[in-house]
């Protein structure tokens, strides 16, 4: 049998009993047993030895000219509390490094994956015992669409730190790596019951998709019928469980009410992120069409709209002209009838006074002939009386 150490495998065990006769320990050949440990002695002594590993350690998992480069204005203070304190079991410089990796990893998620994917890799390489920096590889592989790593490390996640509500992550790599029967096996575990609302929404519809994978478009129907189809929340699943279950419905050739569907997802979709509206209105026989131009046509396109524009804005200007103009004769008619108005008045108030001059000059007239009568009468009456004295004077 040959000897221990020259056995190949695993050599974790104890040695057995026959091996015994050989040669004493500290004269056997190869190497000594504090030397065979080799990298995992080291690493567990960094590890045990924490920020007291000093320069060293910093210096055999530094930088690599290979790295990611941070992007400007990336310090890691930008790192939230919780990572922050994770990373104290580093040295400061190593745990400032990783924070920086971190931070661009997460900045860079959205616009560039693989390029967030590549900086948590980064981070990885320089601190691998941290669940933190593990969950930012699973989850900037899964964006990228490295599924077999992200499921790797979510699976580490998962043994680092208890936290179940990876499984969801999980089952939909394993859907994506084309094991839709592994990915119903996590749905099923009796951690899912215990997951955030979200969490267990997101696990729904990945066992729908996996149902469907296996042809079972009616179970993944059934999956999805569930109370929070018709809630009234702003949570982010809900446009995603409309949109599963109208996708599922249109599969199924039940038109009508997946057109339906796609609707109430759009509806809920503030952003637009699902594409609710245009499956809809794919359904109702309209298509976004990419037209495919080339740069050059994209620019001769662009000047054909800036001058289409130009020219609306100038017939509006027009327009605006027009109506101003309209506007000032409209006012000018306006204060013509206004003058026309004053003109009737004052004729008005010429014809008032022409009629009450005469009136006064007619009641004038009567005045004097009244006055003429009384005195023609008081003349005729001293006149008889005059008479009257003078014949009793004759008598």
């Amino acid at each position: 049998m040959p000897r221990r150490d020259e056995r190949t495998g695993y050599q974790g065990s104890a040695p057995r009993r026959d091996d015994r006769s050989g040669p004493r320990r500290d004269d056997r050949s190869g190497p000594r047993r504090e030397e065979r440990g080799g990298r995992r002695n080291e690493r567990e002594r960094g590890e045990r030895g924490g920020r007291g590993t000093g320069r060293q350690d910093e210096e055999r998992v530094g930088p690599r000219k290979d790295d990611p480069v941070i992007p400007p204005g990336i310090t890691g203070a930008e790192l939230d509390r919780g990572a922050k304190a994770e990373l104290r079991s580093l040295p400061r410089t190593l745990a400032d490094l990783v924070a920086q990796h971190l931070v661009a990893s997460g900045q860079l998620l959205e616009d560039d994956p693989e390029l967030a994917y590549l900086h948590a890799k980064t981070a990885r390489r320089l601190a691998a015992r941290l669940g933190g920096v593990r969950e930012a590889v699973a989850v900037t592989a899964y964006l990228s669409e490295h599924y077999d790593e992200a499921l790797t490390e979510f699976r580490a996640v998962r043994r680092m730190t208890g936290n179940h509500e990876v499984l969801p992550a999980m089952a939909d790599c394993e859907r994506a790596l084309g094991r839709p029967e592994k990915a119903l096996a996590l749905s099923r575990e009796k951690q899912v019951i215990g997951l955030e609302e979200g969490s267990q929404i997101e696990m729904l519809i990945v066992a729908a998709g996996a149902r469907r994978d296996m042809g079972q478009t009616a179970a993944a129907i059934q999956t999805l019928e569930i109370p929070e189809l018709t809630k009234r929340t702003r949570a982010e699943w809900l446009p995603r469980l409309r949109y599963a279950y109208a996708d599922a419905l249109a599969e199924a050739g039940r038109t009508e009410e997946a057109l339906v569907w796609f609707h109430r997802a759009a509806g809920a979709d503030a952003d637009g992120s699902t594409g609710a509206a245009e499956r809809a209105a794919e359904l109702e026989g309209l298509q976004f069409t990419d037209l495919g131009h080339d740069e050059n046509d994209a620019e001769i396109i662009l000047e054909e709209a800036t001058d289409d524009l130009e020219i609306t804005d100038e017939a509006d200007v027009d327009t605006e002209a027009d109506d101003e103009a309209d506007t000032d004769d409209d006012e000018v008619d306006a204060d013509a009838d206004e003058v026309d108005s004053d003109d009737e008045a004052d004729a008005g108030d010429d014809e008032a006074e022409h009629s009450g001059a005469e009136d006064a000059v007619d009641v004038e007239d009567e005045v004097e002939s009244a006055d003429e009568s009384a005195g023609d009468a008081e003349d005729d009456d001293a006149a008889e009386g005059d008479e009257q004295v003078d014949g009793k004077l004759k008598d």
